[in-house]
C-alpha cells in the first residue's frame, strides 16, 4: 500500500481506503476462487495493482471516458484504475465465470459505481470506447481482431483513441504490423526491479463506423 502512495500521492481519503481494502478482498475471495498465484497474492500491491497503474502514468483518463478491460481476470487492470479515476466508466470483461465472480465480489466490497462486469466473450460485447486496456491476454495481432469496431470516433485524450496495453519483453517482432505503436517503458516511471521488463503499448486506432 505504501508503494501506491509513493507513486500516487494525490489520492483522497475514499481513494486510499479503496485501495487499503484491497489487499484482504483478495486474499479472502483467492482462497475460494484462485485467480491470484500465490506468489503474486502476497505482492499484490506490487505486481498487480501498481503494474496496473501504469497505465494511468501513460495516459490519466478523463471524466465521462468510457474505458474496455479485456480479458479483466481477477479486475486487472480494470479495479485500480476505477478506484483511481472515480469519474471514468469502466467495463470490464472476462469469458470465464469463476473470475468474474471475484471481480464482482470485489467491485461491490469496495463499493465501485464506475464498474460495469460482463460475463462474455468480447467479440459478443457492443458499445464503443475512448481506450481498450488490457494485460496480455493475446497477441496484438488477435487482440486487434477481437476489439474490432469498438473505438470511439471522438479523441478527447493526449494520447489518441485505441489500446493501452500491458506487456512484458521484447516487442520488435510482435509489432512490426503496426507503425504507429508508441512503446512506454514502465521503469521510467517505477523504480522497482519488477518494473525492468514492463511496459505500455499505445496502439492508436481508427474509429470504423
Amino acid at each position: 500500500m505504501e508503494l501506491i502512495k509513493h507513486y500516487f500521492s494525490d489520492l483522497d481519503e475514499n481513494q486510499l481506503i479503496q485501495f487499503g481494502k484491497l489487499n484482504e478482498l483478495y486474499q479472502d475471495w483467492n482462497l475460494k476462487i484462485n485467480v491470484v498465484s500465490r506468489k503474486d497474492i502476497d505482492e499484490i500491491y506490487l505486481r498487480h495493482v501498481l503494474h496496473s497503474l501504469g497505465i494511468a502514468k501513460v495516459q490519466a483518463f478523463k471524466p465521462g471516458a468510457q474505458i474496455l478491460d479485456v480479458g479483466t481476470g481477477g479486475g486487472f487492470p480494470g479495479i485500480p484504475l476505477a478506484i483511481l479515476f472515480p469519474e471514468t466508466q469502466f467495463h470490464l470483461v472476462d469469458s470465464i465465470g469463476k473470475k468474474i465472480k471475484v471481480v464482482e465480489e470485489v467491485a461491490a466490497g469496495l463499493n465501485l459505481k464506475n464498474v460495469k462486469i460482463t460475463n462474455d466473450r468480447v467479440e459478443n460485447i457492443s458499445g464503443e470506447y475512448d481506450f481498450i486496456v488490457s494485460r496480455a491476454v493475446a497477441q496484438m495481432e488477435t487482440f486487434v481482431r477481437w476489439i474490432k469496431g469498438r473505438i470511439a470516433k471522438k479523441s478527447e485524450h493526449q494520447l489518441k483513441n485505441g489500446i493501452l496495453y500491458l506487456k512484458g519483453g521484447d516487442l520488435t517482432e510482435e509489432l512490426q504490423l503496426y507503425k504507429s505503436a508508441k512503446i512506454y517503458d514502465l521503469s521510467d516511471y517505477f523504480k522497482e526491479d519488477f518494473f525492468e521488463t514492463k511496459k505500455v503499448v499505445h496502439l492508436p486506432l481508427k474509429y470504423k463506423g
